[in-house]
């Protein structure tokens, strides 16, 4: 549901510049992340601009997220360029960009150097898709508290099938009963013959 109210990628370009358009977040939807845990990024987007600190977010999990423009993956800060240009259409604020590799953060196409050092700091996320996410929400919070915003940590998302798996046990716990139940009536009756 999360994603689902965002806008269809265009075939010719990198989806990230079509979502980011209507949206402070990207989150591919072949990254495999939850739509519980791509709104806690969310969250921290929102708990950051409630705080003053405005910034949109993109994760780049693989080459495909990036669509035609493949060839910048693993070049976070040149993709951070090329994105924060692409959203200059309707958007001039902050980016920041989120591979494996590293960090981007640009306004309107430019990297800001100071910004940049902040996330430089940071481990690289790695290729994980929960690093990445973790990542991201770590560096906006880093970046916010740079600007004097305190973004509280999202909590981790509850899956609401936790109680899924301890039904089928239990289910199984009966029919073995009910097995072993019959199992001893049909050797009962046999001996009492």
């Amino acid at each position: 549901m999360f994603l689902a109210c965002a806008p269809v990628a265009r075939a010719d370009g990198d989806p990230a510049s079509d979502y980011l358009l209507t949206q402070t977040t990207f989150v591919p939807p072949d990254l495999g992340i939850s739509d519980a845990d791509a709104a806690r990024l969310a969250t921290a987007v929102q708990g950051a601009r409630a705080g003053g600190y405005t910034i949109r977010v993109a994760l780049i999990g693989s080459r495909y997220d990036l669509g035609s423009v493949g060839s910048l993956y693993g070049q976070p800060k040149l993709y951070a360029r090329f994105l924060g240009k692409e959203l200059t259409l309707v958007y001039h604020g902050r980016l920041l960009v989120v591979m494996p590799q590293g960090y981007g953060v640009s306004r309107a196409g430019t990297l800001i150097p100071a910004e940049q050092a902040t996330v430089d700091r940071l481990q690289p996320p790695g290729a994980p898709p929960a690093n990445l996410l973790a990542s991201a929400i770590e560096a906006v919070r880093r970046l916010a508290a740079r600007g004097g915003v305190t973004v509280p940590v999202p909590p981790p998302a509850q899956s609401g099938g936790s109680s899924f798996p301890w039904i089928w046990i239990v289910v199984g716990l009966l029919v073995a009963a009910a097995l072993a139940a019959g199992g001893s009536l049909t050797y009962r009756s046999r001996a009492s013959r």
